[in-house]
Parts: C-alpha cells; structure tokens; sequence
C-alpha cells in the first residue's frame, strides 16, 4: 500500500510540475492558512463548535500546539510561517527596541521591513516560484515588502474590515488569478480581543464570542463549496496562542520595586524587556527580590528551552510573570486574560485542524511544535523549506502521501517479528536436533522373494 501511495503521489507531482508551462495549473496543490488569534485548545472541550467539529471530523485534529516563547501573537504567527524560533527569525516581541539603530517596533509600527527580514516567510518562497502567486488577509507582516517582496494580493491590515471582506477577497484570489494564488493566509483577531476584555473562564460572554467564531468557520467552509474550492484545497485552522485568566489581585508593581528612572520598559507584561539606564547588575539585584511570582533574568542565564536568548533584539534583563499575573506599572490596566507566559502551560497552546486532499480523514494526534506546521506546509506545496527548527517527522501522520507507524502499532510489529523469529528459532534448533541425533541399529530382513546378492 506505501509504494502504491508513492507511486501515485510521484506520477502527480510529475504531472504537476509538467504543467506549470501551460496555461492550465489545475494540478498545483493549493494551501489556505487561516488563524483564529487566542483560541486555548481546551476551548474545544469546554464549548460546542459543531461547525468546527464537522471540519475535523473529515480531517485531522492536532489536540495542543506548543508554540514558541514569548507566546504572543507577532512572534508566533511569524514561528508559524517561517519554521523558526522567535530568536532566529527576530520578531522577538510585539514591542521591540534595537540598540543599534535606535529603532522601535510596536503594532502600531511593523511595517519596516528591516525587522522581517532576518527570515523568509512561506509567502515570499512561493511569490518568487515560477507560474504561481501568494495572497493574505492580514496575516502579521503580510503586508511588509520582505526581502522587497509582498504576496502579488494583500490586504493592508485595519481592525475594522469585517471577516467577510477578508474572506471574499481570499476566495476571489484564490479562484480568479494568474498565476494562480497556491497559498492564502487569513487571520481574524477573535477570540483573543474578547479573551482580553472578559478572561477565558467568563463562559456566558466567551460562549457568545465562541459561537461567532464557529459560525465564521461554517461561513468559510460553505463559501469555499460555492465557489468551488472545497474539494480541492487543503485547508489549515490554527491558532498563534491560548489565553489565560487573571485578576487585579494578582498585579506585581515594579514601581514599589525600583525607580522608574533607573531603566526603560520596552516590553511589560506578561514578560517584561527591560533596558537598564544605570549599571545592570543593579537593576537586576532590585528586581530579583521585587515578587516571588516573577522570575528575573539575565539576557544570558534565560535557560535554554525558551530559545530565546541568540539576538539583539532580546534586552539586558527579562521578567516573566507567573501564571495568570500581571506586571504593572503603577498607571497600567490590568487584562482579565492575557498570554505571553511560558510556553508549557497548557493555557498557552492554541490547536490545529485541516482538511483537504492532502491530509487524512479522522486522525487526531496529540501535540506538535508550532515550528513543525512550516515544513509540513512546504512540503504540501512543494517548496524547497529555508533552514527552520521544525521537524516534518512530527507531522507525517496527518498527510496522505507519508507513511506513519504509530507508537502502539509499531510496538505490535516489533513484538510480532521478534515471536516470528524466536519460533522460527526453535523450529530449527529442533530440526537440527533430529538430524543430528543417532538412529538405533536395525537388522537387515530379506523377504522371501528377494533374491539374495551371495548365496
């Protein structure tokens, strides 16, 4: 069945490749990456989504995605179209303050491209293939010339535009370009903006917003059937990050811990980037006794899971609050939910869903990286992948074309051939045994009609 599989998917790729000169690409593998911002991966647990839940059923569902420190929503949707973590790739935060140029980065300031080009994202890598083109609704950086490169159809990004227009504009692109758009990327900011405004465990207000955004998703799928597209494109849903709950009563104020004067914040909360105006270690001994539900770090001592130390735009000092606590400034408002947290909380992982030609029907998997989705999208497509840190092993199960052993299967064929060897083992040693074991004499008897050889 696996050399069938190959076969079939290496006289398809075969074909689709020998098409790219004509006028017809009808055989490009076309992939759409949709994010829902803020959606926990529990919520699917806690909330109906029959819309949602009708998508996995014919597809596959990734239970939690670990995404990358710090867990918010400009770093890990750039993890998740270029394969890297936040310290390779340079979008280290969604505020930001490079020392050399004097530069600073904020939501309301991304479009310099010098902060996006320390990596290439899957867009520009397949803009720049032959016959074929790249479109986004407002995915973050989409909308930057990257490497002097833009997808060929964007939306510049505006809150306010509804998530009908994106999708529209999406479809459209999807099934009326030339060359044809092979990859799309979608984006809508709920449910993190009511995660924020009311905490995930508001279940009557998230139960609403939750229903909206389900009821998006069935206005997707059901827009892409009239169309046309449905049945022949792969469809990812994802999210950048989770959410968690917090309080007032959970606040650490660093204005009770050192003068304000004595640093500048450029990141605050939940993970706070600090830049000290006076000596370092100074600034670091008065914040390391400031709260016990903040952890305080020296740029190179933050331990080496957040792979989050290896560039410049990572400052001098880093705070990470603990769960569900917020760092203050005496003037700041405090969110009901917010994420940036460590990354291992449960709280912090979004889910994964697709669907479509490439992937399988019905197969729920556990966990993945959130730097695994980038190279599974390449090879969906075809691409050549840029050095990442994903690893496409960890996503082979979910696509058609791979061969997958699961854990449990894998241990019943190796338990299976080691009984097949130890009993055909035993069969030879008892064959050798008889062969070599000594016949008792027996004597020679003549019938009565045998003539004998002397007589």
């Amino acid at each position: 069945m696996f050399i069938m599989k190959s076969l079939i998917f290496l006289l398809l790729s075969g074909l689709a490749i020998g098409d790219r000169g004509n006028s017809s690409y009808s055989l490009l593998p076309k992939l759409l990456l949709v994010s829902f911002d803020g959606f926990r991966a529990d919520y699917l647990q806690n909330y109906e989504f029959p819309h949602l839940q009708n998508f996995i059923k014919e597809g596959v569902l990734i239970e939690q995605v670990k995404n990358v420190f710090i867990t918010k929503t400009f770093p890990n949707h750039y993890s998740i179209v270029t394969g890297l973590y936040e310290e390779s790739h340079g979008i280290v935060a969604n505020s930001m303050f490079d020392t050399a140029t004097k530069k600073y980065f904020s939501d309301f300031n991304d479009k310099d491209p010098f902060w996006w080009n320390e990596a290439v994202p899957i867009w520009v890598t397949n803009e720049l293939q032959e016959n074929r083109s790249s479109a986004a609704a407002m995915w973050p950086g989409s909308d930057v010339a990257i490497h002097n490169t833009t997808p060929s159809y964007f939306m510049k990004y505006n809150s306010s535009v509804s998530f009908e227009e994106r999708l529209n504009n999406i479809t459209m692109w999807l099934n009326n370009s030339s060359p044809p758009v092979t990859f799309a990327t979608l984006y809508w900011e709920e449910p993190d903006a009511s995660g924020h405004r009311y905490g995930p465990e508001d279940k009557e207000n998230m139960s609403r917003v939750l229903k909206e955004v389900d009821d998006l998703i069935g206005d997707l799928v059901h827009r892409l059937k009239v169309v046309g597209l449905w049945e022949n494109l792969n469809v990812i849903i994802t999210s950048d990050h989770g959410m968690t709950q917090c309080s007032e009563e959970r606040v650490i104020n660093l204005d009770l811990c050192i003068n304000h004067s004595d640093y500048t914040v450029i990141d605050l909360t939940p993970v706070a980037a600090i830049l000290p105006k006076i000596n370092r270690t100074e600034v670091y001994n008065k914040l390391k006794t400031c709260n016990h539900h903040m952890k305080v770090y020296l740029k190179e001592d933050i331990p080496p899971k957040f792979h989050y130390q290896h560039n410049d735009r990572i400052q001098p000092i880093i705070l990470i609050a603990d769960e569900g606590w917020t760092i203050v400034l005496n003037n700041s408002l405090v969110k009901l939910g917010d994420h940036g947290y460590d990354n291992s909380l449960p709280s912090m992982h979004p889910f994964l869903a697709a669907h479509g030609p490439a992937f399988h029907k019905g197969y729920k998997q556990s966990t993945i990286n959130v730097v695994d989705i980038y190279p599974m999208m390449c090879h969906i497509l075809r691409l050549k992948p840029h050095p990442n840190n994903g690893t496409f092993s960890h996503t082979k199960c979910l696509l058609t074309d791979q061969w997958c052993i699961s854990l449990p299967e894998a241990i019943g064929i190796v338990a299976g051939a080691l009984l097949i060897l130890t009993t055909l083992t035993c069969l030879i040693i008892v064959m050798q045994n008889r062969l070599s074991a000594p016949q008792p004499f027996s004597r020679l008897q003549l019938q009565e009609d045998d003539d004998p050889l002397i007589e």
